[in-house]
């Protein structure tokens, strides 16, 4: 399934109206060398030129002039040196018509296109760029130079394709949905595949062949790891251990480049501990309880809330917290434990649009993101809008090195139980992730036709394949 041509006509003709004039600047991405020039990175085009654009090729520009009604794409032909190495491919023109663009010129005119709508008085909007390269190229065309460039982006462009991509249509939807099934498939080999003595390597070799089978890709580098206290962990340099805790946080990105971002916890031998039994369960009550608030105009800063009042529940009740759970929650206690935001919006992106700001797509214009230690890390928070996908992902982690800043500096003692922490510190870390949208009707609807394990049966039972 691809996005259909009515899609980009309509995505473009509504940026124009919310715009009202000026010209807009959209920069493709290039191919960009591991080692030397010829050997490059897998090519991924930006997510904002593939949205209003699709075009998904490299050295590709492309402007909407809305003072003089112009939709032009910029790019060079294929000479018989390139056809040489990729062979013969369509025309720019041909590409460009696929998604209703009609008027295409040589990358060498984009300057002077630009010269003279500014000659003009025209203004020209461009996004913060995060690439390298594009930070050159803005420098050439238009005289920024690369530390200024961020504050002089065009804040109104980005808050225009904010407010276009944030609210998925249910195309897009179904796009998302594809990828996360994929995605799910990838989980469930990593069930059927961890076991005592296996390296991490193979377990995140398992999962990404899954992807790799059906001619797709990753959304993001997959975190395989016993360590799953390290948030972000791609070394795969362990080998798993009876009694240790696996984490899987990997998804698939498909044809169309929508992600699927999903996270998985199991025991690496048949059957959870008990102590690891008590955790997960903890964990899955958290999760329930932030997907219970999930309602239209509902903030999901409401659900993160939930997710750590639960937790300090859990972990109350185990003699590691004390105090009022709900109060621990809302001063942050709760972060020694979850130190990361609940969700992120979700789509072309696996962190939809956080190049444009995380302030813009998650956050309500006027709101002010907090800078505290485990909020500054909620990249959502707003309230729930049809059309938005996003991810569920509390998660529960015993970090030792946290644990000894937080009690060195006397953090949260009316809370924490730092006396109680010392048997817990090996324990590592666990969570689960689910990819949620709310429908046009308001209905909030987990995404996914295949099921992910979540209960401490289904983990069982995927686990026995």
């Amino acid at each position: 399934m691809i996005v259909c041509l009515e899609s980009y006509l309509r995505r473009r003709a509504c940026l124009k109206k919310e715009m009202g004039n000026g010209l807009l600047l959209f920069l493709g991405n290039a191919e960009v060398g591991m080692n030397y020039a010829d050997n490059t990175y897998r090519f991924r085009q930006d997510s904002t030129f593939l949205y209003f654009f699709g075009m998904d090729n490299p050295d590709l520009a492309a402007i909407i002039d809305v003072d003089e009604n112009k939709e032009i794409v910029f790019g060079n032909e294929l000479t018989i040196d390139d056809i040489v190495w990729t062979g013969t491919m369509p025309t720019l023109k041909e590409r460009a018509s696929a998604f209703g663009i009609t008027d295409t010129r040589p990358m060498s005119e984009l300057k002077a296109y630009l010269d003279k709508a500014r000659s003009k008085g025209h203004p020209i909007h461009f996004l913060p760029p995060y690439r390298g390269d594009h930070r050159v190229w803005l420098w050439e065309l238009l005289g920024v130079e690369p530390a200024a460039q961020a504050s002089r982006a065009s804040i109104p462009f980005v808050k225009a394709i904010v407010a276009q991509r944030n609210h998925k249509d249910l195309e897009e939807i179904a796009l998302i949905e594809e990828s996360v099934d994929l995605s799910t498939e990838m989980h469930l080999a990593a069930y059927r595949t961890v076991r005592p003595g296996i390296h991490e390597s193979q377990v995140a070799a398992a999962v990404e062949e899954v992807a790799c089978r059906h001619g797709n890709v990753l959304a993001f580098p997959t975190i395989a790891t016993v360590q799953g206290q390290v948030l972000h962990n791609h070394g795969f340099i362990h080998h798993c251990q009876q009694g240790d805790i696996f984490l899987l946080d990997a998804g698939a990105e498909t044809k169309s480049h929508y992600a699927g971002d999903l996270s998985s916890s199991m025991p690496v031998g048949d059957r959870f501990t008990e102590r690891q039994k008590t955790i997960y369960e903890i964990h899955l009550q958290s999760f329930y309880a932030a997907v219970d608030t999930l309602k239209v105009g509902v903030p999901f800063l409401d659900a993160h809330i939930a997710a750590a009042t639960k937790i300090c529940e859990g972990m109350k009740a185990l003699g590691l917290m004390k105090g009022d759970p709900a109060e621990a929650a809302r001063i942050g206690a709760y972060a020694l434990f979850f130190p990361c935001g609940l969700g992120h919006m979700m789509g072309l992106d696996v962190h939809d649009m956080e190049n444009l700001g995380e302030q813009y797509v998650g956050y309500l214009e006027g709101e002010e993101k907090s800078k505290q230690f485990g909020f500054k890390s909620l990249r959502f928070a707003r309230p729930l809008e049809p059309g938005f996908v996003f991810t569920v992902e509390p998660g529960i982690y015993f970090i030792p090195e946290l644990m000894d800043k937080w009690e060195a500096e006397h953090q949260f003692t009316d809370f924490i139980c730092y006396d109680k922490l010392q048997p817990w510190r090996d324990f590592t870390g666990l969570r689960n992730e689910l990819n949620y949208a709310v429908m046009p009707d308001g209905q909030v609807r987990l995404l996914g036709t295949i099921k992910k394990p979540m209960s401490i049966e289904e983990v069982y039972a995927a686990k026995e394949g």
